[in-house]
């Protein structure tokens, strides 16, 4: 996402917003972070930005619909980017460690699940929780 799309969501273009995209587009597979996690990348990379900042950009984005806030049981928010599509999620309750996953059969079942009760499905969220028995 580029500055000209930041105003577009009506956020004006500024340097920590810009640093704080950039930090979420480029964290890979580990995608799923905490505002306390941009923070610590932020200092890592020299930059001076407070976390009371960070926060204020995370919600930010997420009333403009560029991040996802998931709240899970241990009490910590995380922030993805919205890319629109579905998927659901799974914790290690050791370590925290969040990953994603997309499975048709839970997928159809939901929507087998809405319609029986006679819903319309707008949307559904999916958080197992549980140990690897390897390292997270």
């Amino acid at each position: 996402m580029s500055g000209a799309e930041l105003k577009k969501v009506g956020l004006k273009v500024t340097l920590p917003r810009l640093k704080i995209l950039e930090i979420l587009e480029s964290a890979g597979e580990d995608h799923h972070l905490s505002a306390e996690d941009v923070y610590k990348i932020l200092l890592e990379q020299g930059e001076e930005v407070g976390l009371a900042t960070v926060y204020r950009v995370l919600t930010q984005f997420e009333q403009a619909g560029i991040v996802r806030r998931l709240n899970f049981e241990n009490n910590i928010s995380i922030f993805e980017l919205d890319t629109g599509d579905n998927h659901d999620h799974i914790v290690c309750i050791k370590s925290g460690r969040v990953k994603e996953f997309v499975d048709p059969v839970i997928e159809e079942r939901i929507q087998q699940i809405a319609k029986e009760n006679g819903y319309e499905l707008s949307g559904h969220s999916l958080v197992i929780y549980g140990a690897l028995t390897e390292e997270c």
